[in-house]
């Protein structure tokens, strides 16, 4: 995949990616994808930290600055969220990286039901961090 990254779109690189897991991770990473393109039409896809060891790069997720990030491992499909820390997660859907002061993460794994409705308004709150009206509200909740 990496001769060809240079010619592809960024998403066409996160199709590939999705094509080439072919399991429940690739289902995964399809289906939170296409929420987060449901919860705002200004998000943009990119591909970021493309390098020999992580050829197909991170799927980036982007509106006025990062949104989320989409990484697959053996055991589970992770989205991180940039500011998560200061996204309201009213639902508590927010499952790893609870600790740190400026990231929050959500880890799926196999068999794990999504919580679409809940998922979409977290990327939406996300997105209002990356406002500068956003940035003055404090997080409520989660």
């Amino acid at each position: 995949m990496n001769e060809e990254a240079g010619r592809l779109t960024p998403s066409q690189m996160i199709d590939a990616r999705i094509s080439e897991l072919n399991d429940w991770r690739g289902k995964t990473l399809a289906q939170i994808r296409n929420l987060i393109m449901q919860a705002d039409s200004g998000v943009v896809e990119e591909v970021k930290w493309v390098k020999p060891s992580n050829p197909g790069g991170v799927p980036v997720w982007s509106h006025n600055g990062i949104i989320c990030t989409g990484e697959t491992y053996k055991d589970k499909v992770k989205f991180t969220f940039a500011k998560g820390a200061a996204v309201p997660d009213l639902a508590g859907i927010f499952n790893s990286s609870l600790e740190g002061s400026t990231r929050r993460a959500i880890d799926f794994f196999e068999g794990d039901n999504v919580d679409e409705e809940a998922f979409i308004a977290l990327v939406r709150s996300a997105i209002s961090q990356n406002t500068p009206e956003g940035k003055q509200r404090p997080a409520k909740g989660g």
